[in-house]
């Protein structure tokens, strides 16, 4: 019996309302991370945001920017990206990265893991598209680190993402942000239950 793959709520470009409890309700239904993402927020709105989520969830938040809030927080990771591709010097907590290409992948072997994407054509961003053939894919049986897979992920692409050796799948918008913290909830149980079930067959 093969594993179920981790999963993982990146948030929107934007703020939503109710935001906290909507990542609880992630958490809650036993998604494995959260990356806080909210590129233009400010330190004290990330701050906020971090506090409006019960501490108990704190070790599964993942920070895309404000790397400092680390020392104020005990928190799920820092994930490095274009805007911050560097963890601050003294910090010794895990680390992920975005990865665009398998070398990305090859050079990143520090990671806990990495994010691989366009994997389908992006529910959030227009124009972008899946960038990787089935034959790429297949070379990730070479890669020594956790592959997560991004970019159009929903639970109807579990099934054909076993084909390849991901780890685990990343959703942005596929998850109902903009619904309310039940439509939220309703989604991350449906999503556990898609995962579990189709990797118990």
């Amino acid at each position: 019996m093969a594993d179920a793959r981790h999963l993982i709520a990146i948030t929107p470009e934007q703020p939503v309302a109710d935001e906290g409890c909507k990542i609880e309700a992630l958490l809650r239904a036993g998604w494995y991370r959260v990356h806080l993402r909210h590129p233009d927020a400010s330190r004290v709105e990330m701050r906020d945001l971090i506090e409006s989520v019960s501490q108990r969830y704190h070790d599964r938040l993942v920070l895309h920017g404000h790397f400092d809030l680390t020392c104020d927080f005990n928190l799920g990771g820092l994930h490095l990206n274009h805007r911050c591709p560097t963890a601050p010097a003294l910090y010794s907590g895990p680390l992920s990265r975005s990865c665009h290409s398998i070398d990305e992948i090859a050079e990143a072997d520090s990671m806990s893991y990495v994010t691989l994407s366009p994997i389908f054509d992006s529910i959030s961003k227009s124009g972008y598209q899946a960038a990787f053939t089935p034959d790429t894919l297949s070379s990730l049986d070479k890669c020594e680190i956790p592959v997560i897979a991004l970019g159009g992920i929903s639970p109807e692409h579990f099934p054909m993402l076993d084909c390849y050796r991901f780890s685990g799948h990343a959703m942005l918008g596929a998850i109902p942000w903009e619904g309310t913290c039940e439509q939220v909830a309703d989604f991350a149980s449906h999503c556990v239950v898609c995962n579990i079930s189709h990797y118990n067959q």
